[in-house]
């Protein structure tokens, strides 16, 4: 019992956090009618400064890192990418009201990663000073990548068959080579590879990291607001929706967080890395994903499958997964 209050302290300090303050905010106004806006492209500036931060970091401590300590959570993040696909697929297909195909796009969606939710995580966890591999961010395409092959595949397989026709063949390369493309990876993976490739530790401790939280915290509101702005859009959808993507970022994540555990107890991965492979799982792409997914299942509804995520998971994986999770590997793991 007393480590159930503990839990539940812990739980409640975490959402005071700044971070989840201005997310909150930024729906609040937005529900009151405010006629703020932030213009998309300072939203696209603040997003790429976010990434490459990160990547920056990530790709400076992969040279300090060793292979054998990767693997594991590499192994994971990609298992666990496909999982919530095929999970998602097959739960989605027992709701009413809900076509296959839709049912698809929004599970690639939620298993595809979301760079604004890894970077409010990261906020989170420096603000709490919580250790954590900073090598951890480049699991997001191990995870983000075969969310989207997968749920491509598996719709065309299915709409295939529908049709009774021969089916197009399904070219993998198409997908990657997309996902690897949109401004998100993109992003993240210059900043890997300058940070591997190169010595960028003056312009990121003189500029991307004092930046960092300001940045942050302006892209929450904006996100807030977003969240809202959705909320007809996903009304025009079955209802059964909102009820996944509630359910979906909490489990993900969970099931993401015991696989974390695992590598925590055979290699040492921390309790900040574990946190961070569950907010992966957790997140719905917002970025690169609507578009990967427009082109390859192009049948279904972006009002059901980016409504859910941008209206419901999102909130959800930030406001109460971040949190959720950090209580959890303060509790079982002592962080």
């Amino acid at each position: 019992m007393e480590a159930l209050l503990e839990f539940l302290a812990r739980f409640g300090t975490q959402l005071q956090s700044p971070t989840l303050g201005f997310l909150v905010g930024g729906m609040i106004i937005a529900a009151l009618g405010s006629r703020l806006e932030i213009p998309d492209a300072v939203y696209k500036f603040i997003v790429f400064m976010l990434l490459m931060k990160i990547g920056l970091k990530g790709g400076m401590k992969i040279r300090e890192a060793e292979l054998a300590d990767i693997l594991l959570p590499a192994f994971f993040a990609v298992a666990i990418g496909i999982l919530i696909v095929v999970i998602g697929r097959y739960t989605l297909a027992l709701l009413p009201s809900v076509k296959t195909e839709d049912g698809i796009a929004t599970a690639g969606l939620f298993g595809a990663v979301s760079g604004s939710t890894l970077a409010a995580a990261l906020g989170v966890l420096e603000a709490e000073n919580i250790p954590y591999e900073a090598w951890a961010a480049a699991l997001y395409p191990f995870m983000d990548i075969p969310a989207l092959v997968t749920a491509i595949v598996m719709a065309n397989i299915y709409l295939t068959k529908k049709s009774g026709k021969p089916g197009r063949d399904i070219r993998i390369w198409p997908v990657v080579k997309e996902s690897l493309q949109g401004s998100a990876l993109s992003a993240l993976l210059l900043g890997i590879a300058l940070g591997i490739l190169t010595n960028p530790a003056p312009v990121y401790d003189s500029f991307f990291e004092p930046l960092f939280r300001g940045l942050l915290s302006v892209l929450m509101l904006v996100m807030g607001m977003e969240a809202w702005a959705r909320v007809n859009e996903l009304r025009r959808v079955a209802h059964w929706y909102a009820v996944y993507a509630f359910v979906a970022p909490l489990t993900h994540g969970l099931i993401a967080f015991g696989l974390g555990y695992i590598a925590h107890i055979t290699t040492g991965f921390s309790p900040g890395g574990v946190v961070i492979l569950a907010v992966l799982a957790g997140s719905s792409s917002d970025i690169s994903g609507p578009p990967t997914l427009r082109a390859g299942i192009p049948s279904a509804n972006p009002s059901a499958y980016v409504g859910s995520s941008t209206a419901v998971g999102t909130p959800v994986a930030i406001a109460l997964g971040i949190p959720l999770y950090i209580g959890l590997a303060q509790a079982l793991m002592g962080s």
